[in-house]
């Protein structure tokens, strides 16, 4: 059995894989209270189908980009309960998640994850052998730049503030080749997660997921303390 755990903004998701098929799954959005809501939600999802702890093979966390506090609790909860219970770690990135969650567009796309103050976090992805691959590093920026940025026909997922919205509606209205992706692909699932981590686990050797080599992925903001 695999546990899916992602805390990485104010959308929170757990979930269960047993291998073959996705067990359960819950997400839903938290505000600033992972810390107060996470250990709750994975003793009720456990209590409702009769999992226990014991039962679990594999972790999987989502490492970010992400909010400073949201990442600290899901990695910390996640390496904490691998570390004690010899289980493997695999991490994989938010963008990588949404990016799985959606369907094949002949276009190319983009993912954003909200970094605040009007900011976000951007990763572009090309289609290549029935999966979304991602062509480069992500970016932070503001919605004018990444309008600005758009060099071709695209589709838009991720999490959107309602600034994002105005935005978005403005540039369509403008002529900008950007189709906003149905609200049901862009919410961040741990369903996914927990499918891509199995798929990742398979294909790696299994010292390549040890807790402690597991490393979050943050954006340089100003709630990110300095090394």
């Amino acid at each position: 059995m695999l546990l899916a755990i992602d805390t990485a903004t104010q959308f929170m998701s757990v979930a269960l894989h047993d291998g073959n098929n996705l067990i359960a799954e819950q997400t839903w959005q938290t505000s600033n209270n992972h810390s107060v809501q996470l250990g709750a939600a994975l003793q009720s999802l456990f209590e409702r189908y009769s999992v226990q702890a014991s039962q679990l093979k594999h972790i999987a966390v989502c490492t970010g980009p992400g909010s400073y506090s949201g990442l600290r609790v899901g990695i910390s909860f996640a390496k904490g309960l691998a570390a004690v219970n010899q289980l493997p770690l695999i991490g994989i990135s938010a963008m990588d998640i949404v990016a799985a969650a959606q369907p094949h567009y002949t276009d190319g796309l983009i993912v954003v994850v909200q970094a605040g103050r009007g900011r976000v976090v951007v990763a572009r992805y090309q289609w290549r052998k029935g999966h979304w691959v991602n062509r480069g590093d992500a970016q932070l920026m503001d919605w004018e730049t990444l309008i600005k940025s758009v060099d071709g026909p695209a589709h838009l997922t991720g999490e959107i503030s309602p600034d994002g919205h105005q935005a978005l509606a403005e540039a369509k209205a403008n002529g900008v080749p950007l189709n906003l992706v149905p609200a049901a692909f862009r919410l961040r699932r741990a369903g996914f997660l927990a499918q891509e981590a199995w798929e990742q686990y398979q294909a790696n050797e299994a010292g390549a997921y040890e807790a402690a080599r597991l490393v979050p992925i943050y954006i340089k903001t100003q709630d990110v303390p300095q090394t």
